[in-house]
Formats: C-alpha cells, structure tokens, sequence
C-alpha cells in the first residue's frame, strides 16, 4: 500500500513537473508583468501627487504675487509654473490669473502671452476657451482685429458659442462692419438662454444697430 502511494506521490509530481517546464515561464513573466504594473501604477500616482503638490505651492506664490499687485514677480512665479508643471491645473489657472495681474499693471503684451500660453496649453477645452476669449478682447483692445477673430475661431468649447459670437460681433462692430456684427450678435442673442441676465446686453446691442429682437421676428412673422 505504502509502495502504491510513493507511486501515486511521485506521478504527481512528474506531472506538476511536466507541467511547470511546459507553462512555468509563462507564469513567472504573468506575475513579473503584473507586480510590474502595479508597481508602476503606484509610481505613477506617487509622481501625480507629488507634480500636484509642488505645482499647487507655485500657485501659492503667484496668488501671493497677484494680490499684492506684483506683476513682475506674478510673471516670473507662471513662467516657472508653465515650464515645469504644464499639465497641471494649477498651471492653467496660473495663466489666467497672472494675465489678469499683468494686465492690471499695464503689461499688456506679458498678459497676451499668458493668455496664449493657456489657449495653446490647457487640458481642458473650456479652459483653453476661457483664455481664447479674454485674448480675443485684449488684441481687439489692440486694434489686432484680424488676430483676435483668428483667436475667436479656436475658441469652440460646447456652451460658449454665445459669448463667442458676442465678442466677434464687437470686433467686426469695432471694424465698422456693421452687417456681420449684426449676424454675429443675433446668433449669440439665439444661443443666450432666455434667463441670463447677459441676453439683455446683447439685445441693446442689437436695438443700437437697428435690428431689436422683438423687431426681427415680428418681420419675421409677416414675411410668412
């Protein structure tokens, strides 16, 4: 009996060898891969927090810099933010803020710059929107009206066609293209929803060029 299971014993056993010189490589590069993975994913996500941490004191120190009005320090702190933390949101809101600070001080080519740095750099659309739409307004300050359009036209996040179109308008009025200003205020007149306080806005502008709302589609109706 005992003889029997020695035979029994050893046949598994030849049988668990066969099977590991068969798929034992295939195992151990299974588990080296997924140890591997995961120890990569933790990586990653120590080096996502640690770029977050450091990004987030940069930003610190510019919001230090814009509320005390120091647009050459604000400038400074961004330029290093922008180049060492670009993926970051930090760096992103960075650009905002230091154009607003830079613009504040009379710097208008350095609040250009960082609000390009934004439109061409920011993860998220509506952010690289956002930064577009207060260029546009600086380079059309600018008399750059054929450069701000250019601007408006990469500005296309979903939910700012409203005040796209209402910026190109001032900018095709401030061209004294009075007929495309029209057209560009009705489509962001349209594209405002009704409860927003800022349709008002477009509908004076609208009335000063002599197309009123209440007036379009009142003629509207009667060409029908």
């Amino acid at each position: 009996m005992a003889t029997q299971l020695d035979l029994q014993e050893q046949e598994q056993l030849d049988a668990l060898k066969a099977f590991w010189n068969k798929q034992g490589n295939l195992i151990t590069w299974t588990l080296v891969l997924g140890l591997g993975a995961f120890a990569a994913w933790n990586g990653w996500q120590w080096y996502q927090r640690d770029q977050a941490a450091k990004a987030g004191a940069l930003f610190d120190e510019l919001d230090r810099a814009a509320r005390a009005g120091d647009a050459e320090r604000a400038g400074r702190v961004f330029a290093d933010l922008s180049a060492r933390y670009p993926g970051t949101a930090y760096a992103q809101q960075g650009g905002l803020l230091a154009a607003r600070t830079q613009f504040d001080k009379g710097q208008a080519d350095a609040a250009k710059a960082s609000l390009a740095w934004v439109g061409d750099h920011a993860v998220e659309d509506e952010m690289r929107t956002v930064a577009r739409l207060r260029l546009a307004a600086l380079q059309a300050d600018g008399k750059q009206y054929d450069e701000a359009l250019k601007t408006l036209a990469a500005a296309t996040a979903p939910g700012f066609e409203a005040l796209v179109e209402d910026r190109r308008g001032d900018i095709l009025l401030a061209q004294g293209k009075a007929d495309e200003a029209r057209t560009a205020y009705r489509s962001a007149y349209q594209a405002m929803a009704e409860g927003v306080d800022y349709r008002r806005l477009i509908e004076a502008k609208l009335t000063a060029l002599g197309a009123a709302p209440e007036a379009s589609a009142a003629a509207a109706g009667a060409s029908r």
